[in-house]
C-alpha cells in the first residue's frame, strides 16, 4: 500500500479510502491510485481486510526526552500507519525513568490493545509493567532483552562501526567518545561497534578517551570539558546521540576551538537538532517515519494474533540507516608536539 501511495503521489490513507470505496476521494485522484495499483499488480489481502473491519485497535505510545531521531517524522509515520490500520493512538510522555511505570500504567488502564515504547521506556520497570498487563509491545530504538517485546531499530553496532571508520579515514586516531549510560543496551552496542573499528586499525584503547554518564546536555558539556582538558586531547569526538554531540560543539566553541578545524564532532540520530546548530552535525540518520510505520504494523499483527487466541510472535526488525556527512567533520590539523 505504501508503494502504491508513493507511485500515485498520495498518502496511504487515500489509497485505503479508494480501496474501501470511500466517496470523499475525487475522480482524478481515484484514477491515479487505480493506475498505480494496476502498474504494481497490487491486490488487497481480503483476509486482512476482514480483520480490519473489526473494532478499532487502540495503541498506546510512550516516549521520553531521549528519543534519538526526528520525533516529528516519527509521529507522522505513526499517525499515517495507524490510519491505514484503522487504529487509534494514545500518547504519553515521560520525562524521567522514575515516572515511566506510572505513565505506562495510565495507558494500560485506558484500555489500549498494545504499547509502542521508545527511550526512556527501555528499562526493567517498563518491561515489568508490560509483562504484568500481558499485552503486545514493540520497542523502537531500544534494546530490551525480554523476548515478549518486539523491537524495531537500526543495526547500532554497524552504524557506530561505520561512523568510526569514517573518522579513521579522515586521519583521526585520538577519538574521544561521549556516551550515555553503558547499562543502556543501545549505548553498549554503539560502543562495541566503535571499539571494533578502532581494533581493526590497531588503535590501542585509551580509557581516558571514553566518558559515559547519561544523555543530558549538561552531561555532554561536562564530558567534553574533561576530554578537551586532557594533556593530549582528542582530535575528534564521537557522541552516541545528537544531544551529547551538540554539547561537545558548544564546549569546544567556549574554549575558542573551531569545529571542525580544531575538533571534529559527530552524533547519532539525526533529529532536528542536527541541522539547527552550527556547524550542522555529521551523524547517523535513523529513518524515524519508517521505524514508526514498521512498529505499528508489527504491533497490530500481534494484537490480531492475541484476539484470535493465537500465540504471539514478537518481531525483531532492522531498518537501514545512513551516515549523513555535514559540516562538523574534517581531517585533523597537524599540531606541534607538546613538550
Amino acid at each position: 500500500m505504501n508503494d502504491v501511495a508513493a507511485l500515485a503521489g498520495v498518502s496511504p490513507i487515500t489509497v485505503s479510502r479508494v480501496m474501501n470505496g470511500n466517496g470523499r476521494v475525487d475522480a482524478r485522484t481515484r484514477s491515479r491510485v487505480d493506475d498505480a495499483m494496476a502498474s504494481l499488480r497490487y491486490a488487497p489481502n481480503h483476509e486482512a481486510r476482514k480483520l480490519a473491519g473489526r473494532k478499532a485497535i487502540r495503541i498506546g505510545f510512550l516516549y521520553g526526552s531521549r528519543f534519538a531521531g526526528d520525533l516529528g517524522q516519527f509521529l507522522i509515520g505513526l499517525s499515517n500507519q495507524a490510519g491505514v490500520e484503522s487504529a487509534q493512538v494514545l500518547v504519553e510522555r515521560c520525562e524521567s525513568a522514575a515516572e515511566e511505570a506510572t505513565r505506562l500504567a495510565s495507558l494500560i488502564a485506558s484500555g489500549v490493545d498494545g504499547i509502542i515504547l521508545t527511550p526512556l521506556a527501555d528499562t526493567g520497570h517498563a518491561l515489568a509493567v508490560v509483562a504484568a498487563a500481558d499485552i503486545p509491545a514493540v520497542a523502537v530504538g531500544c534494546g530490551p532483552s525480554d523476548r515478549r517485546v518486539g523491537t524495531v531499530g537500526i543495526d547500532d553496532d554497524r552504524a557506530a562501526y561505520q561512523m568510526t571508520r569514517h573518522l579513521l579515514s579522515l586521519g583521526h586516531r585520538r577519538i574521544g567518545v561521549i556516551a550515555g549510560s553503558p547499562d543502556d543496551v543501545t549505548v553498549a552496542r554503539r560502543l562495541a561497534g566503535h571499539r571494533f573499528a578502532m581494533d581493526g586499525l590497531g588503535v590501542a584503547p585509551d580509557d581516558a578517551l571514553l566518558v559515559a554518564g547519561n544523555t543530558s546536555y549538561r552531561c555532554g558539556l561536562d564530558a567534553a570539558g574533561r576530554l578537551l582538558g586532557l594533556a593530549n586531547p582528542p582530535t575528534a569526538i564521537f557522541a552516541t546521540d545528537d544531544d551529547l554531540a551538540a554539547a561537545a560543539v558548544a564546549a569546544a566553541q567556549r574554549q575558542g576551538l573551531d569545529v571542525p578545524g580544531d575538533l571534529t564532532v559527530t552524533g547519532f540520530g539525526d533529529g532536528m537538532l542536527a541541522t539547527t546548530l552550527w556547524p550542522a552535525l555529521t551523524t547517523i540518520r535513523q529513518p524515524s517515519a519508517e521505524m514508526a510505520r514498521t512498529a505499528v504494523r508489527s504491533l497490530v499483527r500481534n494484537v490480531y494474533r492475541m484476539h484470535r487466541g493465537v500465540e504471539r510472535a514478537p518481531e525483531h526488525v532492522r531498518i537501514e540507516f545512513e551516515l549523513v556527512r555535514r559540516q562538523s567533520d574534517a581531517a585533523p590539523r597537524v599540531r606541534p608536539q607538546q613538550s
